[in-house]
């Protein structure tokens, strides 16, 4: 039986992001370790995890980064090694419900609760936790397992977040 109805949904830790990328972020090497924990944590305690990839459209040409085919668009090693069992959702907008399958994998699961993290905190993390599809779940962002362009976007999205979402730990929530 699942823990509680919950699943961890890792939004977008992509090697795009990191130092060598395309664009990269605050404070990944923290982010990337604290995601890996939590999705250990998830994974001892019996809480599906699903990773969102977001992979470039390509309809107006490339893309500045995540265009297919590229190292940049594929989840990190890092990521994959701690989720190898994690079911993969595709996106190609900011909003990971939005013309993917992600909603079907959670209802598969019947999922109550989703445990929110990931890259850019004030688009696809914001974009996802409010999504009107996301409305029938309680959301709760891992705060420590997100981040974005800079320390200030990320507490600016998380303090926009709050009246809205729970926002937690992973060590609390997991």
């Amino acid at each position: 039986m699942k823990n509680a109805n919950r699943a961890l949904v890792v939004i977008d830790l992509q090697n795009d992001y990191f130092p060598e990328g395309k664009f990269p972020l605050w404070n990944t090497k923290t982010t990337l370790t604290n995601v890996q924990n939590a999705i250990k944590k998830a994974i001892s305690n019996d809480i599906p995890v699903v990773l969102v990839q977001h992979v470039a459209s390509g309809k107006a040409g490339a893309a500045p980064f995540f265009n297919a085919g590229t190292h940049g668009v594929a989840l990190h090693p890092g990521i994959l090694e701690v989720a190898h069992d994690a079911k993969i959702v595709i996106k190609k907008f900011a909003d990971s419900f939005l013309e993917t399958n992600l909603e079907n994998i959670l209802d598969e699961e019947k999922i109550e609760e989703i445990l929110l993290c990931g890259m850019m905190t004030q688009n696809c993390v914001t974009h996802t936790a409010l999504s009107k599809k996301a409305e029938k779940y309680k959301i709760s962002i891992l705060a420590d397992c997100c981040t974005t362009v800079s320390e200030m976007i990320h507490n600016i999205a998380l303090n926009g977040l709050a009246p809205r979402v729970t926002l937690t730990s992973s060590t609390d929530a997991l």
